[in-house]
């Protein structure tokens, strides 16, 4: 798999899990309330911190060969274990809540979906830690590829969220959908994992 799909698969299976920026746009989407500036200020929050994971994390641990492997193999432990949790949450799937009011102030969009977006601890590990841990055996053409991948998966998907949401929300509310998506995901996760380690052991 070339960096710049590697990172759009990442990208995308990581941001499709439930969370509250997910439902934030869609709940904006539905309400057909600034759903657009939701989905950009969530995307450039992604961008932000993808840029410092991938071009921060990522190019310091490339700097330091001892500690390259050692980034690979904590990014794709990370990813069997968020795999494995995609598996558990298949056996009792949720629903994403899109209930609530929709925020109808653009100010108060802003701030809202920059919360979400930067004071997510979840938020942060995905994109700082674990995605730049990814990008660590990558050359700096390659890391650029992987980094454009994933901030086109946020971009794609947030925008798409927030368009398509009326379409999307009877999706959204089924715990079967999620149910088959949590499974693809964790196969996904798993199959980024061993193609890191792939990497690292081939000549």
């Amino acid at each position: 798999m070339s960096p710049f799909l590697r990172g759009l698969t990442l990208g995308l299976t990581l941001i499709v899990a439930i969370g509250p920026q997910n439902a934030f746009v869609l709940r904006q989407g539905l309400a057909r309330r600034h759903a657009l500036l939701a989905a950009l200020v969530c995307s450039l929050a992604d961008t932000l911190l993808v840029t410092v994971g991938v071009l921060g994390v990522g190019a310091f641990l490339a700097r330091h060969p001892a500690l390259t492997g050692v980034g690979t193999l904590a990014g794709a432990a990370f990813l069997l274990w968020y795999g494995w949790r995609s598996f558990q949450a298949a056996r009792t799937p949720s629903t994403l809540d899109t209930g609530g009011q929709s925020l109808a102030s653009p100010r108060a969009v802003i701030a809202t979906a920059a919360a979400f977006s930067l004071l997510n601890p979840h938020a942060l590990l995905d994109t700082v830690v674990l995605i730049g841990g990814s990008s660590a055996g990558l050359s700096g053409e390659g890391r650029r590829a992987f980094l454009l991948g994933t901030i086109l998966a946020s971009w794609v998907w947030f925008f798409g969220l927030s368009l398509a949401g009326r379409q999307l929300a009877p999706l959204m509310r089924s715990p079967r959908a999620w149910q088959v998506l949590d499974v693809l995901v964790g196969l996904t996760m798993w199959a980024v994992a061993a193609g890191l380690v792939r990497g690292m052991v081939r000549p």
